[in-house]
C-alpha cells in the first residue's frame, strides 16, 4: 500500500498562519475590512452574534449588487428586499465563511469576540457555494442518464435552490457533454420539467387495496425515483420505486379510481445532511414544480402489464446469459415457491425448513425489517456462483411509520448451498449497477459475481443490523478512515489569543474495534437503515491477483439520520466466499486538494 496514505492520516488541521493585523487596526482601516463584534457569557454565544454583525454588514456591501430570480416575490427594495437578502447570506455563516479570522477580545464569562473579513475576499465566498451548484449539477446528470430519477431531481433542485443566493446567479452556466453551454437558471428547471414529463406511470396489479406500479422513464423501466400519492383522503407517506416497480397502499375502501402522485422534488426532510443546503432550503423560496403532480387511473392496464413482465423476462435471459446456468433448476424452483407463497400469505414460519441456520437468521431479520409485503410475481434469474446457486430477485416493498416515514422497494437475491438450502438473503443492486459489473468481461465471471455479492451483502449488513457479518468482512489491521468537515473552535485558543476559523477536512482513523463499536451504538438507536449507491466505479487492483478498488457514491437513510457521500473499499476477494475489507474510506465531498480517494491513493 502506497505510504500516501501516512499524509491522508494526519487527523490535526494544518498549522495556521500569523496575522499582522491587530483588532485595533481592523477596526480603523474600513477601506480594507469589514467587521463585527459580539458578546456573551460563552464564548461560542459571543461569536454568533460577532458572526451575525458581520453577516450584516456583508449583505450591506453585497444588496446592492444582488439579483433576484423570477418568481422570488421579495419587493426589489425597502425593508422586505434587505432582510431577504440578508437571510441569504447568513446562510454562508456555518461552515461556508472560511476566510474570515477572529480575535477573542475578553475571555468568558463576559465573553467579547470580534470577526472580520478582508473586502477583497467577498468574491470568495460566493465561489465555494458556485463549486458546490456545479458539482450537484454533475451528480443530476449522471443520474438522468442512467434513470435514476431521484437523483436527477434531488440534485437538480438542491443546485437550483443554492444558485438562487448568488450574487449574480444568471451568469452561472453549464457546457453539456456536446458542447453546449446552458444558462443554469432556465435550465435547471427546463431539465426538470423534461423530466417528470417523461415519467409513465401504470397500474399493472391490484391485490385488495395495494396496488402494484410501474413507472418508465424514456421507454425504460425506471432505475429509482420517489413519490407520494393522495387517494381522496390522505397524503401517503413517501415511497421508493426500484427498476420499474412501486407499491400504492390506499386506505381501506379508497376506489382507487383517480390518484394524484407527486414526484418527490425538493427532498427537504433530507437536505439535513449537509448543514449550508438545509440552511438555504429554509431560506429560499421553495420553487413549485407543477410538472411534478400527475393523475393515475386506477385501472389495472393489462398491456403494460404484460409489456413489464415481457421485459422482465428479458432482463433476466440477458442477465445470466454469459454465466453459469444449473442443469436442473426444479428444486431451487420449487423452494423459491414455497417461500414467496410463505411471504405472500405471511406464514413465514412454514418455510423455516427451506434454511441453514444463517440464512434462517437473515430471514427472520429480513422478514421484521418494517411491514414487509411481495410486490408482483417474480421472474426468478437463476445461475451457479462456484458450488453454490443464486436466484435473482423478489421483489418486496419494505414500510417504516415512525421518523421518516418512508417506503422501500428492494430485489431480494437467494443464495442456496449445494444441498439446496438457502444460506442467504440480500437487497440486490439496481440493474444499471449490476449490468455495469456483469459487462466487464476481462475479469472473471467468478470475479464479476463475488464482487455484486460483496456489494450487496454489504448494504443488507447495514439494513438488517448484521454486526456479526461485518466484523467477518474487515480484516483485523484495516484502514478505516472517516472524513467529517469542521470548523476549529475559538476556545481553542493559540497563545496570541486568535485564529483563523478556516473550514478543515478531519480525518479520523478508527480500528477495527473502534469502528465496530461505533457502528453498535449507531445500530442501537435507529428504526431502520436503507443504503443506496451509485455512480459505482470499480477499478482491478495491478497485481495481488483479485484485488479490486470500488468508489461509489453512497446516500445513507434513517429515521433519524441520514448522509450522502462518496465511500472507496478495497476489497481481496481471491477467496470469493471469503471477501476481505483492507480499506475503508468515506468521505462528505472530494477532497479540495486529493479529491476523491480511489486506488491510486493505497
Amino acid at each position: 500500500m502506497k505510504r500516501f496514505i501516512g499524509t491522508l492520516l494526519l487527523l490535526l488541521p494544518c498549522c495556521l498562519p500569523a496575522f499582522a493585523q491587530t483588532w485595533e487596526e481592523v477596526q480603523a482601516d474600513s477601506q480594507t475590512y469589514l467587521f463585527g463584534e459580539g458578546w456573551g457569557e460563552t464564548i461560542d454565544e459571543a461569536d454568533q452574534q460577532a458572526l451575525a454583525s458581520l453577516v450584516s454588514k456583508i449583505t450591506v456591501v453585497v444588496s446592492s449588487n444582488y439579483e433576484m430570480l423570477e418568481g422570488e416575490s421579495q419587493t426589489s427594495q425597502g425593508s422586505d428586499y434587505q432582510r431577504y437578502v440578508e437571510n441569504k447570506v447568513s446562510t454562508f455563516s456555518n461552515a461556508t465563511l472560511t476566510n474570515t479570522e477572529s480575535k477573542i477580545l475578553s475571555n468568558e464569562p463576559d465573553a467579547h469576540v470580534g470577526r472580520w473579513i478582508r473586502r477583497s475576499e467577498i468574491d470568495r465566498i460566493f465561489q465555494a457555494r458556485k463549486n458546490k451548484v456545479m458539482e450537484y449539477v454533475g451528480n443530476a446528470v449522471k443520474g438522468e442518464t442512467k434513470g435514476k430519477v431521484d437523483d436527477a431531481l434531488r440534485n437538480y433542485y438542491w443546485a437550483y435552490s443554492l444558485l438562487k443566493t448568488l450574487q449574480h446567479p444568471s451568469e452561472m452556466t453549464y457546457t453539456d457533454d456536446r458542447g453546449v453551454e446552458h444558462v443554469l437558471v432556465s435550465w435547471i428547471p427546463e431539465r426538470m420539467n423534461e423530466i417528470f414529463d417523461d415519467i409513465h406511470p401504470s397500474v399493472v396489479s391490484r391485490r385488495g387495496d395495494d396496488l402494484e406500479i410501474y413507472f418508465t422513464f424514456r421507454d425504460k423501466p425506471i432505475t429509482s425515483l420517489d413519490y407520494t400519492y393522495f387517494d381522496g383522503s390522505r397524503w401517503s407517506n413517501l415511497y421508493s420505486a426500484k427498476d420499474g416497480r412501486g407499491v400504492l397502499e390506499l386506505s381501506p375502501g379508497a376506489p382507487g379510481e383517480n390518484i394524484q402522485l407527486k414526484y418527490e422534488y425538493a427532498y427537504k426532510n433530507e437536505a439535513h445532511i449537509d448543514k449550508e443546503l438545509y440552511d438555504v432550503i429554509n431560506v429560499v423560496k421553495a420553487t413549485s414544480m407543477r410538472k411534478s403532480y400527475v393523475n393515475l387511473r386506477g385501472d389495472v392496464d393489462t398491456q403494460m402489464a404484460g409489456n413489464m413482465q415481457e421485459h422482465a423476462e428479458q432482463a433476466a435471459a440477458a442477465a445470466v446469459a454469459k454465466l453459469t446456468k444449473m442443469d436442473d433448476e426444479t428444486i431451487v424452483r420449487n423452494t423459491m415457491d414455497r417461500v414467496v407463497e410463505a411471504i405472500g400469505s405471511k406464514k413465514y414460519t412454514l418455510v423455516n425448513d427451506c434454511f441453514t441456520p444463517d440464512g434462517l437468521d437473515i430471514y427472520q431479520r429480513l422478514i421484521s425489517y418494517g411491514r414487509a409485503a411481495l410486490v408482483g410475481t417474480p421472474v426468478y434469474k437463476i445461475y451457479r456462483n462456484g458450488d453454490r446457486t443464486v436466484v435473482r430477485a423478489v421483489p418486496m416493498s419494505f414500510s417504516f411509520q415512525r421518523g421518516m416515514r418512508k417506503s422501500f422497494v428492494e430485489d431480494v437475491v437467494f443464495t442456496f448451498t449445494p444441498d439446496g438450502k438457502i444460506d442467504n438473503l440480500a437487497f440486490a443492486l439496481d440493474e444499471s449497477a449490476t449490468t455495469d459489473v456483469l459487462t466487464k468481461g476481462a475479469w472473471p465471471e467468478n470475479a464479476r459475481m463475488s464482487i455484486i455479492e460483496f456489494l450487496e451483502n454489504y448494504k443488507t449488513a447495514f439494513a438488517l443490523e448484521r454486526l456479526d457479518y461485518i466484523r467477518t468482512i474487515f480484516d483485523d489491521n484495516a484502514v478505516i478512515i472517516t472524513g467529517k468537515i469542521v470548523k476549529p473552535k475559538l476556545n481553542t485558543v493559540p497563545e496570541d489569543n486568535r485564529l483563523q476559523l478556516n473550514q478543515t477536512v478531519i480525518k479520523t482513523r478508527y480500528t477495527k474495534e473502534q469502528y465496530l463499536k461505533h457502528l453498535e451504538q449507531s445500530f442501537a438507536s435507529k428504526e431502520f437503515i436503507n443504503i443506496r449507491f451509485s455512480n459505482n466505479d470499480i477499478i482491478k487492483a495491478g497485481k495481488g491477483g483479485e484485488i479490486y478498488g470500488i468508489q461509489i457514491k453512497q446516500d445513507y437513510y434513517s429515521d433519524n439520520y441520514g448522509d450522502t457521500g462518496y465511500l472507496f473499499l478495497l476489497v481481496d476477494i481471491n477467496s470469493p466466499t471469503e471477501p476481505i475489507i483492507k480499506v475503508r474510506t468515506w468521505q462528505p465531498e472530494p477532497d479540495p486538494v486529493d479529491g476523491l480517494y480511489d486506488i491510486s491513493n493505497f
